[in-house]
Order: C-alpha cells, then sequence, then structure tokens
C-alpha cells in the first residue's frame, strides 16, 4: 500500500482506528460530491423530466416509431411509452449515464490530484473504495428510477391506462402491464450494474486516462454489435448485454422465463467479477506517486485476462446447461411463434369488427414459413422468410389464408409484414363501426425463443 497508509499503521493501532471516518460518513460525503457535480445534476433532471416529455410528444403523433419494439402501440397504450423507452435506455442511454457516474469516480480523484487529502482523511482505502462505489450505485438507480416512472407517467397521461397487446399478440390488462412493466425496468438492472463496475474497473486502471470514463459505453457498443451477429445462442447468452434484450420473453405467453435468468445470472456475474477487479487492483496502488497515470501493462493484464476468461466459462456453462446450438432460430420455432401471434391478434381485429368471436383452439391456425425458397429444416436470421397463416372458422368449409413476409433479426425478434389478402392485412387500417383503426394484422412484431423448446421453464 502507499507510504502515507504504511506510516499510519507504523504510528500505532489505537490512532489508526479512531483517526478513521466511518464507513456511513465516507458514503454521504462520496454521494454528495456527485451530486454537486453540475453534470450529475443535470443527468438527473433530464432523466426525470425528458423521458415524459418524448413519450408524451411521440404518442400523439400521427407517425409511430414501428421499427421499435412495442412502438406500434403508442396510440392504444401508456404503457407501450416505458418499453420503448427501456429498448433505447438499454442500447445508448444506459451505457452512457453508468460512464458518466461510473466511469469517471476514481479517474476525478487523479486529475484534482486529492487522493493524498482523502487518505489522511479517512485513513481507510476499503472504505474509500466502498463509499465510492456505493455513490455510484446510489446514483445509476436514481437515474434508471427516472427514466422508468418519468416514460410511464408521460405515457399514462397523454394516452391512458390501457390493456397492453403483448408480443406474441396476447392481451395483457392494465394491470398485468404495470407489474410486467416494472419488472422489466428491474431486470435491466443486472446488466447496467455490470457496465458501471466495468466503469469502475476502468477508471481505476487507466486513470485520469480519459478511455476510463468511455470504457462502459465502448464495451456495451462492442456488445451490442455482437449481439446483431448471427452467433450462436451460447455465446449470444453469455453476453452480460443480452440482459438489455432478455426482457422482451416478459411479454409472451408463456413468459419465456429462462433466458431472461441467465441473462441477469450472468450480467451479476460480470458486476461481481469487475467490481472485485476494481478492488483488489485499487488496493495494491502506490497513492505516493504524483505522476501516476494508471497502473500500468500489468494491471491492465490483470483487469482484462479474468473478464476474457470468464467470457470463456459462461460460453461454456450456458452450451452444457441448455444444449444450445447455432443461431436458435430454427422453421418449426418461427411457424409456431407467427401461427400464436396470428391467433391472438386475429381475435383483437375480430373485437375490433364487432364479429363473433372464436377461441384460438377452434380457430386452430397454423403457419408453414420457408426461407429463400428452402421448404424444409429452414433457419437462421435475415429478411427471406415468408410464412403463410391458414386458419378456421366455425360453419365455414373454407380455409382462410394470409401470407406474411418476415423479417428475423439475430436476437429472435420478428417483424411480419402482412402481404395479402387486403380483407385480413392489406391495409394499415380497418373499417370499424365506431370509425377507422389501426389493423393489428397488417404488420405485427413477434419473438423466437433461441433455446430449445425441452429448455422451457
Amino acid at each position: 500500500m502507499s507510504t502515507t497508509i504504511t506510516a499510519d499503521h507504523a504510528s500505532g493501532d489505537h490512532a489508526t482506528t479512531t483517526g478513521r471516518v466511518s464507513g456511513a460518513r465516507c458514503y454521504r460525503f462520496e454521494l454528495v460530491k456527485l451530486v454537486s457535480q453540475w453534470r450529475i445534476r443535470l443527468l438527473v433532471l433530464t432523466c426525470w423530466i425528458a423521458p415524459a416529455l418524448f413519450v408524451a410528444a411521440v404518442s400523439q403523433q400521427s407517425s409511430l416509431p414501428v421499427d421499435t419494439l412495442f412502438g406500434r402501440w403508442m396510440h392504444a397504450t401508456g404503457w407501450a411509452g416505458p418499453l420503448v423507452m427501456l429498448g433505447f435506455a438499454g442500447t445508448w442511454a444506459l451505457p452512457l449515464l453508468t460512464s458518466v457516474v461510473a466511469g469517471d469516480v476514481f479517474a476525478s480523484e487523479d486529475r484534482l490530484g486529492t487522493w493524498r487529502h482523502l487518505l489522511v482523511a479517512v485513513r481507510s482505502p476499503r472504505r474509500i473504495f466502498a463509499a465510492k462505489a456505493l455513490a455510484s450505485l446510489t446514483v445509476i438507480l436514481l437515474l434508471v428510477a427516472g427514466l422508468a416512472c418519468s416514460s410511464a407517467a408521460g405515457g399514462l397521461v397523454a394516452v391512458g391506462n390501457q390493456p397492453l397487446v403483448g408480443l406474441d399478440g396476447h392481451p395483457l390488462t392494465p394491470a398485468d402491464a404495470a407489474g410486467k412493466v416494472l419488472l422489466a425496468w428491474v431486470c435491466v438492472l443486472a446488466p447496467t450494474l455490470a457496465l458501471a463496475a466495468i466503469g469502475l474497473l476502468g477508471s481505476v486502471v487507466l486513470g485520469r486516462s480519459p478511455m476510463g470514463l468511455l470504457l462502459p459505453a465502448l464495451v456495451a457498443l462492442a456488445m451490442q454489435l455482437a449481439q446483431m451477429l448471427p452467433l450462436p445462442v451460447a455465446v449470444r447468452l453469455a453476453l452480460p448485454s443480452y440482459g438489455f434484450i432478455a426482457w422482451n420473453g416478459l411479454f409472451t405467453s408463456p413468459a419465456q422465463l429462462r433466458p431472461l435468468l441467465i441473462g441477469i445470472a450472468v450480467a451479476s456475474v460480470w458486476a461481481v467479477t469487475a467490481t472485485a477487479l476494481a478492488y483488489v487492483l485499487f488496493l495494491r496502488r502506490d497513492f505516493t506517486d504524483l505522476t501516476h497515470d494508471g497502473p500500468g501493462r500489468r494491471a491492465v493484464a490483470v483487469g482484462v485476462l479474468p473478464l476474457v476468461g470468464l467470457v470463456a466459462a459462461t460460453v461454456a456453462v450456458v452450451a452444457t446447461s441448455t444444449a444450445a446450438t447455432g443461431s436458435g432460430i430454427e422453421q418449426d420455432k418461427v411457424q409456431r411463434s407467427v401461427a400464436t401471434a396470428f391467433a391472438h391478434l386475429y381475435r383483437l381485429q375480430t373485437r375490433q369488427l364487432h364479429r363473433p368471436d372464436v377461441g384460438e383452439a377452434r380457430l386452430r391456425a397454423t403457419a408453414t414459413c420457408t426461407k429463400g425458397g428452402v421448404d424444409t429444416a429452414a433457419q437462421g436470421p435475415g429478411n427471406g422468410w415468408r410464412c403463410v397463416v391458414s386458419w378456421h372458422l366455425p360453419d365455414v368449409e373454407a380455409v382462410g389464408t394470409a401470407v406474411y413476409q418476415l423479417d428475423i433479426a439475430a436476437d429472435g425478434r420478428f417483424v411480419a409484414d402482412g402481404d395479402g389478402p387486403k380483407e385480413v392485412n392489406g391495409y394499415f387500417l380497418v373499417r370499424t363501426p365506431t370509425g377507422d383503426a389501426p389493423n393489428p394484422l397488417w404488420q405485427f412484431d413477434g419473438n423466437v425463443e433461441l433455446l430449445p423448446a425441452s429448455s422451457k421453464g
């Protein structure tokens, strides 16, 4: 440890013990230091105000962000807004927030040259690290809570507390929608904390270098690019960024919980590991070196190599425990997902038109899907999928059919675009007895569970 700390210990255990600041006071001091910064105050205000204004404004527009999950339902329910905001936050906002808060918490002391003063006052590097880490966590939780509460308030005020259509077309009551929206925001805390821990590690290892501040955002960007690639399922689930995607499974029936739990577990392991590495490197630092600019190559290797090994270990564990192979996007899964979503949305269209309701069991909807002319064993992401949906109506001999063109992303999410007949999915609007309304069968979102069917929870 540093010369300062050594000297303190040499002066006697009693003097060292009585001279230390309590952990609670140290935490309050670090929290006040963070909140007193103008950029942190600006972030807090932005996170608690901007999402409400954004969701309310978009919900009143004639064109909706249909390329965003749940964006097409922002006219129909206020609970779609916080889910649209959640998708944006997982991609951009949360990585940037963790960079600004956690990525600078140790490096700021290097830039200001205040380490020796802080150590003289606190006399415990362990308490300093704990206080800084907890203060960063508190501010990050405050920012995430602001994003969630503000976007939900904006949606409810602008549109109202209406039912939400799930990712597979099944309806959710307002109470169910509220619970699942809250749970989805809670679930993304795990990958957010993983990025925050990476920020702590970068702030310790890289010192006053601006790369420490940018590290969480760069890591998040790299993992997002990896999620867009046709990676094997085991690799995809073993990345902590999958937690920003896995909440989609909450909005299917039955819920796809196993991928979600794996994503949370992986992100939690990353958070613990990166925090532990930052703690060990922080305690090894020589605080008497006024020209310190990061612990050097050896410390960088100590910080990076364990995380690389963690990726390999989690890939092996996920592959062994789930028996997941390939992309996870297979013909039979796509057909089941499309047929299920169509059946639910067909009933919604039936209610819009005030026609007699037909349950899914009597409707007997099925889908036959091909990709790029391959009739059997079609698999993998892409926009070459074509599905023909068939269904039966009571007392009607003819079988109804509808055609959809599918664009399936590597993470299993797909957009089904209606390609006729025009009476079913050919138009954006349908004429109802109360006026024109959005046609739920014209275009809809869906999700293919990447894990094998036998692993459903």
